[in-house]
């Protein structure tokens, strides 16, 4: 089914009232687009801010602005003739329901790290240019490899990956860190995530990359709460790797060991 998507610039200060208006006319289902929202929930959720990139900043800059849909048809062009006699600034393009379901993946496209590494979206060629090519779908999880963070992190890999080496990643996300510590010569992992959907991405992330069970396993669970989880995960691990929100803090002894 086809739909007009439309967005209507508003200032912060008259978002309600133009809101009322837009039902009078029989539209709903608005979603608000603010900068100030934006910087609210952030003041109100502080575990989120190391998800937050300079991208997702700069698309929030200045932005003041209703978004609603209305149907391609009959009575989805009437209302639009009569939104663009009220408002003739409201922007209009026609969608389909197919555009929702994989538009998102038009944001991901292969992202070259450090001097070793590219990281590669499942749908995408592998660009020319002799780097170790990463594969990956980043599914519902943290870790595409656009993030700071994530490509800080494997960066430094470059310089502790070698062959022999066993690698814990704590909060793995997608896997992306602990499928680049392999891909750069690594032994083994063990990763493990508070996100109960995380080791079914990050095992199929793996397998996109030619690796299985026999060298890196993911698992889920609260490994601040769960000694049993601790115990199963041991300790001598040669690398720990933990790109986690800055709020998750390990209590004295209790966390993983390394040498």
């Amino acid at each position: 089914m086809r739909y007009i998507e439309c967005v209507l610039d508003t200032p912060e200060e008259e978002i309600d009232s133009r809101c009322d208006e837009l039902a009078s006319l029989g539209i709903g289902g608005f979603v608000v687009e603010s900068e100030e929202d934006f910087r609210r929930f952030l003041e109100n959720n502080h575990q989120y801010w190391d998800y937050v990139d300079t991208e997702l900043e700069e698309r929030f800059h200045g932005v003041s602005r209703l978004k609603f849909y209305l149907t391609d048809d009959g009575e989805g062009q009437r209302m639009l003739r009569e939104l663009l006699a009220r408002f003739p600034a409201v922007q209009n393009r026609t969608v389909e329901d197919s555009d929702w379901e994989n538009n998102w993946r038009d944001y991901y496209r292969p992202i070259a790290v450090g001097s070793k590494l590219v990281v590669v979206p499942e749908w995408e060629e592998i660009p020319d240019g002799g780097r170790l090519a990463l594969r990956l779908d980043p599914g519902l999880t943290f870790g595409t490899g656009s993030h700071a963070t994530t490509r800080l992190c494997l960066q430094a890999l470059e310089n502790w990956a070698a062959p022999g080496k066993r690698v814990l990643d704590l909060g793995c996300g997608s896997g992306i860190l602990g499928i680049g510590a392999l891909i750069l010569g690594c032994e083994s992992c063990l990763g493990v995530d508070v996100d109960p959907k995380s080791p079914d991405v990050a095992s199929d992330n793996a397998a996109l990359n030619g690796l299985h069970e026999d060298r890196i396993r993911f698992l889920a669970g609260d490994l601040l709460a769960d000694a049993s989880l601790r115990r199963r995960l041991g300790t001598g691990y040669d690398i720990v790797l933990a790109n986690i929100v800055a709020h998750h803090r390990w209590p004295a002894g209790r966390g993983p060991a390394c040498h």
